[in-house]
């Protein structure tokens, strides 16, 4: 048995079009619905003219990534209760309309963070990139966060301080452009204002906090998920450690663990993202599939390469620190046994060849992904057909 392929679409303003996707030879797309703003319920009518443009390229839509929770049920504040009380609802009307699984995290304020968005590979591709004493330098002297100093070592300040030194200001610039991105699917950035006005409103939050409000909201809509039979998928944290003095909830195995077991349900699981998790070199990725395979109900493959200094990018899909033959090898047996085909996409993807001369949202770009595609596929196909001998 072989996993469901898709691809990630960000909808009729993706310059990755539909046929581009059923071209790579994916039969499903996972989208979501971007225009929604969050906290409010996805109507039916919008979930069926999604479902319907799709399916007229006939392809499925069956994993929504992500249906996002809002900063305030997060804090547990203003109207929390009424945004999972939609939430439930958006639940409801899924199902309705045929949808399975559903992606969300619970990342505070923002989704995911790097430097570099177009960090040049030796071959003249670019990937995505996270240089540490950059990211420093932008929290500590262009962001200026508040007692910002007090999360970091002397060793991390004084390299901040090199890097700031030793840096243009168009390259400053681009960091602090980058570090300010929004959320996925949109080409929007926070603002300096925006951002700290932001980490504010999680002054009084830490991590334990966080926890706390996120297995009160998985108590609450698990329960509706279950009823409608769906899946619940969280995304781990990108990267799984805490950022501009934010905590991290979803970045260790234990962190996984404590999530499931929180709210015990077959529809409360995890996205098993290999690039999140494989940038924290405690992660044990393929023990992950071993112990916690049952609750995993959406893949996404990629692969990181890190250094000691915390820096890391994103490597091609079978080069990186992840073993991936492993992984899938893994991922293989974990789908026989439980006797189900686990959608899974290509994780971002570098950008290349004639998409070098194309904007598109950073980490997904089409020829790069169905690069990766085509890499995961062969090793799928050629792992499946030994375990079968």
């Amino acid at each position: 048995m072989l996993m469901h392929e898709t691809m990630r679409w960000f909808g009729p303003h993706d310059i990755v079009s539909l046929k581009n996707i059923r071209q790579s030879g994916c039969g499903g797309v996972v989208t979501a619905l971007h225009h929604i703003p969050v906290g409010d319920v996805w109507p039916v009518a919008e979930i069926q003219q999604r479902k319907a443009l799709i399916e007229a390229e006939s392809m499925s839509w069956t994993v929504v990534e992500s249906l996002p929770v809002s900063e305030n049920i997060k804090r547990q504040s203003g109207n929390y209760l009424a945004h999972i009380d939609n939430y439930k609802q958006s639940l409801r009307n899924l199902a309705a309309c045929g949808l399975k699984v559903i992606t969300y995290n619970f990342m505070p304020v923002l989704d995911w963070v790097r430097t570099d968005i177009s960090y040049t590979l030796p071959a003249g591709s670019k990937a995505l990139y996270f240089e540490r004493a950059a990211f420093v330098a932008f929290d500590l002297f262009m962001l200026k966060r508040e007692n910002a100093a007090k999360d970091y070592t002397a060793a991390e300040i004084a390299a901040a301080e090199q890097w700031l030194h030793t840096h243009t200001e168009e390259q400053k610039h681009k960091v602090f452009q980058n570090a300010l991105l929004g959320l996925p699917g949109s080409t929007g950035r926070f603002t300096p204002e925006e951002i700290l006005a932001a980490l504010q409103t999680y002054r009084d939050i830490d991590a334990s906090k966080l926890r706390e409000h996120l297995f009160y909201f998985l108590g609450e809509v698990v329960p509706v998920a279950e009823a409608q039979g769906l899946k619940l998928a969280i995304h781990p944290d990108d990267p799984p450690y805490p950022v501009l003095g934010l905590p991290r909830v979803v970045s260790t195995e234990e962190d996984l663990q404590n999530i499931v077991n929180a709210v015990p349900s077959p529809a409360n699981g995890l996205c098993y993202c290999t690039g999140s998790l494989g940038v924290r070199p405690g992660n044990d990725l393929t023990g992950i599939i071993r112990r916690l395979g049952a609750h995993i109900h959406f893949l996404h493959l990629r692969n990181t390469r890190r250094d000691a200094a915390g820096n890391f990018f994103e490597a091609d899909h079978l080069d990186g620190d992840a073993d991936m033959v492993a992984i899938v090898r893994q991922l293989l047996l974990l789908m026989k046994q439980r006797d189900v085909s686990l959608p899974v996409r290509p994780d971002h993807g570098h950008q290349m060849l004639d998409d070098l001369d194309k904007t598109t949202y950073p980490g997904y770009s089409c020829i790069g992904r169905l690069k990766g595609l085509a890499e995961l596929r062969g090793l799928q196909v050629g792992l499946a057909s030994l375990l079968q001998a």
